[in-house]
Formats: structure tokens, sequence, C-alpha cells
């Protein structure tokens, strides 16, 4: 399938970048490229970055099994025979580790079997391709089987830019986005700003591709990418394993970026020569000057991006960044010192490699080096020690050349090929609630509550090498990169830098690949939805908009610093109510700080005065009243998981406008998506304005035009009142899904 896409995609880039040159009158970037052979209708299109709405057409969808139930529900409201783009659903979030690999995986088939069963008769139906539970992680697969170089690609989970290590965009969005595409529309998204990291130098030593990105967070902060493509160039990246490359890519979006990519080259080759894909490999190859960027943007980088960033590789340093918060960047050599200074918890409790983002060949393999380090000199792993592999080749790879058997040496618990511990899906037996603890691991988020539910937990993440290292110590203050310990033998042993195979030098073993392909013909198929499920629902429209400005409507929330999606969706237990809308909007800003108390997710229903409410609670009060709701948010609201929910839950439950400082780029999208009015403070002091009293008015809305202020209306407690002027993004388009309700009413 993807031999096909690329043919017909090569076939008509150099028409295309032939009209975007003179267009632009300059070179293109390998970014340039990819959207101007993917715009929707290239001679109509506005190219400006930062400002024009891009319509592209992506060559596929890709959905992880949490957010497909929704996709799929929305899908279906279009009432389409089959999907037009050829897509892919991944069943990965919803195994809970454990108790290990075979005893979770039995388990989640059997608490899980009718939203597979949904997931799965919906696929065959509509023609989607499905990987079976335990298949792998979908990131990891994609990566093995359908990215290749200059490839646009869509998936309903925010680490979707994974595929960037194959040298094209891959790109996460939301579930309607998603089931838009796979509707026959356009995909919109605002044309991104580029910055162009140039890497020179080669990885040496401890430093490993994950340890570039984690400088990068450090450096850039976790907004420095919002609405930006990172694209990778110079010596250094042609140094980098395309696995390596998918790394850095993959936890770019903890930097707010649109999407990473690298140009193509010969780590990509041997990656798809490997992975049975020869015949991609040397088209591509016989394509190249079309997958890289036009030879005077390398030679005058500073007229083509808007931001350059250099890394001498050759001198980076593995780091550690946490807690709370991917951007808290520090080398290892200096985590010790600081861990005492803040006071964070020495004592490790757990350390856990692999996930989406490092669970390649090479990071096992290095991770593996360190571990029988460790077994040479007598030790075990004083932290409890879990490894998630990728995906199925990964497992029986693993398996096959000593690596499972070298971790359970060392006291580690081989878990499923599925998200886990990296989304909360992890029982873990040794977390209390109000006790701070420290954890360590190779994933790529780390916000409060992230991993183990629990808020209170300091979580860092690290390369799989460096945490192994940690496993091994139990100890955060220990540097393994400088620093001696002591084996069962008492005497003083160093670690010697990790060393490992970018590829399995045997190829990568088969297991049960767990794919299954659609019918022919859906169109006699049924969708199974029990009539008495308690985890899935039929959606129902969204009202229109009812033509009136909304006057004095209650603040619902004002949510106070870092308010992710995690913290208005929370996942964990909740995760089993993806494709009940009803049922999991109980779970609305659970997790979010409000200004107004100190208990997370807690408010007041200022109609009654009845206070120590969930938020959830009080906006079905004011729902059944009648009366619509505000949010009110601090800078980036929205960051992280591209989670559907976080909008739909306050769409569903009457919210009407949110209102921050500034919004991350998918959750925006996926509110105006949803038909929530999305405004941002004209001046960010206004936000301090705002009371738990005060009533709310947004008015003018017939006279809503992209570009044109809107103005609020704070009124007081007291009787006085406050007007200020808030912006927005909203395309023509975007305004037509505000007046219809949402964007699949629209479709209508």
């Amino acid at each position: 399938m993807s031999m096909d896409l690329a043919k017909k995609l090569y076939a008509k880039m150099p028409e295309v970048f032939a009209k975007a040159r003179k267009k632009f009158g300059r070179g293109l970037t390998l970014a340039d490229k990819i959207l101007v052979s993917h715009a929707d209708n290239f001679d109509a299109q506005t190219w400006e970055r930062g400002k024009a709405m891009l319509a592209l057409r992506p060559d596929r969808v890709a959905m992880q099994d949490a957010t497909a139930q929704m996709a799929m529900l929305q899908f279906m409201q279009a009432n389409k025979q089959k999907a037009a783009v050829p897509s892919t659903i991944h069943c990965d979030h919803l195994i809970r580790a454990e108790m290990g690999s075979a005893k979770d995986l039995l388990r989640a088939m059997d608490e899980n079997k009718e939203v597979y069963n949904f997931l799965a008769s919906a696929a065959k139906k509509y023609g989607i391709g499905f990987w079976k539970p335990g298949a792998g992680i979908i990131h990891q697969v994609v990566l093995e089987n359908y990215a290749f170089p200059g490839c646009l690609i869509i998936g309903t989970d925010s680490h979707t830019p994974n595929g960037g290590g194959l040298g094209g965009l891959a790109i996460g969005v939301g579930g309607a986005d998603a089931g838009e595409v796979m509707a026959g529309l356009p995909w919109e998204v605002l044309h991104p700003k580029l910055i162009g990291v140039r890497l020179t130098g080669k990885l040496n030593g401890w430093a490993s591709p994950k340890d570039v990105i984690l400088y990068l967070c450090g450096l850039l902060t976790v907004k420095g990418g919002t609405n930006k493509i990172v694209e990778y160039f110079g010596p250094g990246a042609e140094t980098i394993s395309a696995t390596g490359k998918g790394t850095i890519c993959n936890m770019g979006a903890e930097l707010g970026a649109t999407t990473s990519v690298f140009p193509f080259d010969q780590k990509m080759v041997a990656y798809m020569n490997i992975t049975d894909r020869a015949d991609l490999a040397n088209l591509a190859q016989s394509h190249k000057d079309l997958l890289v960027a036009d030879s005077e943007v390398y030679q005058s980088p500073e007229k083509y991006y808007d931001q350059i960033v250099e890394v001498d590789l050759s001198k980076l340093e593995p780091h550690v960044v946490g807690p709370h918060t991917p951007d808290l960047a520090r080398p290892v050599s200096k985590l010790a010192a600081e861990a005492k200074e803040k006071g964070y918890p020495i004592e490790l409790k757990a350390a856990l490699i692999g996930s989406c983002t490092n669970s390649s060949y090479e990071d096992i393999s290095r991770s593996a080096h360190i571990a029988r380090q460790g077994l040479k000199a007598g030790l075990k792993a004083k932290a409890s020690f879990l490894v998630s592999p990728g995906s199925e080749r990964i497992y029986h790879t693993m398996k096959r050349d000593g690596f499972l058997d070298t971790f359970e040496q060392l006291g580690g618990t081989v878990l499923s090929n599925s998200c886990g511990p990296c989304i909360g899906q992890w029982k873990r037996a040794d977390g209390v609630k109000g006790k701070a603890d420290s954890i360590v691991s190779s994933f790529n988020r780390n916000f409060p509550g992230r991993n183990d539910g629990i808020s209170e937990t300091l979580s860092f993440l690290a390369s799989p090498e460096v945490v192994t290292a940690y496993a091994i110590t139990g100890d955060l203050g220990f540097d393994p990169v400088n620093q001696t310990l002591k084996g069962a033998d008492g005497k003083e042993f160093k670690f010697q830098p990790p060393q490992g195979e970018e590829l399995p030098a045997k190829g990568f073993a088969k297991g049960e690949e767990g794919f299954v392909a659609p019918a022919e013909n859906g169109e006699g198929l049924t969708v199974d939805i029990p009539s008495t499920s308690e985890r899935l629902q039929l959606l129902q429209p969204f009202p229109r908009w009812d033509g009136k400005d909304f006057e004095r409507l209650p603040l619902l929330i004002k949510t106070k610093g870092k308010t992710t999606t995690d913290h208005i969706s929370p996942a964990g237990p909740w995760l089993k109510f993806r494709g009940h809308l009803d049922k999991i909007s109980d779970n609305m800003f659970l997790g979010a700080n409000s200004a107004f108390t100190s208990e997370p997710g807690k408010g007041t229903n200022v109609l009654t005065g009845e206070s120590n409410l969930t938020i959830a609670q009080i906006a079905r009060d004011y729902k059944a009243k009648g009366i619509g709701s505000v949010v009110v948010g601090d800078e980036n609201y929205g960051e992280g998981s591209s989670r559907e929910h976080a909008a739909m839950s306050p769409r569903f439950l009457n919210v009407r406008v949110v209102i921050t400082k500034s919004f991350a780029r998918i959750h925006e999208t996926n509110l105006k998506k949803q038909g929530i009015l999305a405004l941002t403070f004209a001046d960010p002091k206004d936000y301090d304005k705002i009371e738990q009293q005060d009533r709310i008015s947004v008015t003018g809305l017939n006279n809503l035009v992209p570009g044109k202020p809107v103005q609020v209306t704070i009124h007081k407690a007291d009787g006085k009142a406050l007007t200020i002027q808030t912006n927005h993004s909203i395309t023509e388009q975007q305004i037509a899904w505000f007046k219809a309700g949402s964007a699949l009413n629209a479709l209508n």
C-alpha cells in the first residue's frame, strides 16, 4: 500500500515543486516540499507561515484504540461506506500493566472485549486495517509498516511525529480531524513556522538520540515549538539511526511542535530494507533529491528557517528531565546536586524502559549491555524494573537475542507490546496517594499523575540505558557516567559506556503480527455496539448555535498554571469510557488546578452556593437548567495528549467558550471542531480580572469574522462591569463549524 502511495506522490512532486519555487521565489525546505505536494489545491492555496490555514490531503490516517473509539463514532455520523484514505486502528492503549505480558494481555482481552469487538467490526466494515491487542504500539507499528520518506500521515495521538524518523511529516490530530479525512475532506492546519536544527558531530559514549530531544526540551521549552515544524539537517543527522531519528521526532511533541522531520538518508534505507520494504527503499533512493531540502537551503539556512538551533552531537551529555514537566532539563552529572537542593526523594521506586519513544533494537541492545555489566558484578535491580517492548517484531527479536533473559535475570518484568505505564495504564503496587516518591523512565511525558495516577510522584525522563543504570542503583543521586559503585563482592566498578547495534544482524524475528485486513466489501456488515453497553454510546449531534450572543454565563472553572489534556480529561481508569461520552464526562477537569480552590478538580456551584463539588457535577447542574458556561485558562492551555475528550466533554456539558492566555495547537483545533468558541486574552493581564462569582458575556457573535477581536464583558457581583478584548484564530470554515454546532454537523 505504501509503495503505491509513494509512486503516485513522487511522480507529481517535480511539477508542484517547480510551481512552489516560482510562487515563493526561493528554494524549498523539506517541510515545504511535503506540504506543497499534499496541498488540496496548490494554485488556490495561500502560503504564509504562522498565518495561512493550509488544506492538505494526508496519505494515511492512524488511530490508537483509546481515541479510535470516538474517531470511529464521529466517522459513522458522516454516513460514508468506506474510509476515503488508507487507515488503521492499533490496540495499544487499553492494556493495563500489572503482572507481565501474557497475563496482562489476557485480562485486557476480557475487560475490553466489547471495545475491541466494536473497533474490529467497524474496521472490517469501513475498509480499515486492524492491529489486534498485543501487536504493538501505534507509532512503532507505523514506523515498521507504513511511514515512508515524503509522506504525510495524521494520527489520533500526539506522538504520531515518530514517523519523521523515516523522512515524512507525521502529525498528531484529534479524532474529528481523522473522521473528516476518512470521510473524504481535506485536513486543515495552520501553516507552521520552521525551526531548523543543524546537527554536527557524532554521538559518543553515553549520549543517545534521546539526549538530543531532552536537551532541546530544556532549550526551547514546552511552548517553543507551538505551530512550528522542527526540521533537522546537517552532517550529524546522517549519523543517527532511523529509529533514533524516530525517538527525536516522537518527543518533539513535548516542544508543542506540529511535527518534526529528518531528511532522507542511508539510515532510512537500511531500516526499510530490514523491515521488508526494499522496494520502497529503492524507490526512495531513485528520488532522493525530492526527499531532502534544496541545496541552497543547506548553504544558507538562515534565509529559509524562522529560527536556527545548533547542536554539536560530539559534545552532548546524557540528560535527565523532570519532575512534572519535560522541559526541566539538566545533564545527568548535575542531577544529584539539584536533587539535594530541591529535596527530590533520592530513592528510586521504579525504573521503566521501552514505550513508543524508546523501544527500538538499538535502545534495547544498549540497555541490555548496561544490564549485563550489572549482572557480571553480581547486582540486581534495586528499583522495580519494567520493560515495554514496542511491537511483536521487537519483542521476538529481544527474546531471540537474549535481551529478555538478561532483563529478567536483573529482576525486570517484561510487559506487553503496549503503552502501559507511559499513559497511566499501570497498577503500581507500591504507589501511595499523597506520598511523594521518585521514578525514572525512558518515556516521553511526565506530567503529575501521568504514569501512576498519583500527582505527588516525581517522574524523571532519560535514555533507556541511563534508566537501566538507575534501576540497578535505585539512586537518583547516582551519576552512571562518572561515578563508581560497589559490586556484590564489595569491589568498586564503573559502568562502561553502553554499546549496541542499530539493527539486528540476523534481521528481525517474526511472531504473530496481529494484523487483520478489512472486508473487500463491507456494505452488508454491521458494527458491534451492544445496546446495554456502559463503554460505548452512539453520538448525538450537538445543538446548533441559536444565533444569540452568550449573555451572563457563569464561570465553570478558572484553571491556574499548567492545564494539560490529562488535567482536563484524565486517563488511567477513565480510559475504559473513551467510547461513552456521557460517562467519561464525569472526569472533566478532575486533574485541573483551580484559581479559587486548593483541591484539584473541585469548585463551587455559583447558582446554589454549594462548594467542594466536582467540575462535572457543577456543569451538569448548569446544563440541566439550560445554562451554558465559560472556562478560563492559563498559558499553553491543553498541551499534551491529543485526546478528543478534553474538548468533547466540555461541549457535552454545555461549555460554550474557553478563554485563555494561549492554547496548545491540537487542543485549540479540537475545541473549534466541537463548536466551542476558543478565545485568547488580547492583554494576558486580563486573566487576573476574572473572579469566581463573575458572569461573562461574549457579544457581537453575529459579526464573528476571521481576524476581528471579540468583545467580552465581565459582570461583577457588585453590579460593575469590565469590558475586555479577546482574539481568536478562527477561519471562515471554523465559523461555519461554530454556527452548525460542530464540524461534523457542518458536514451534513
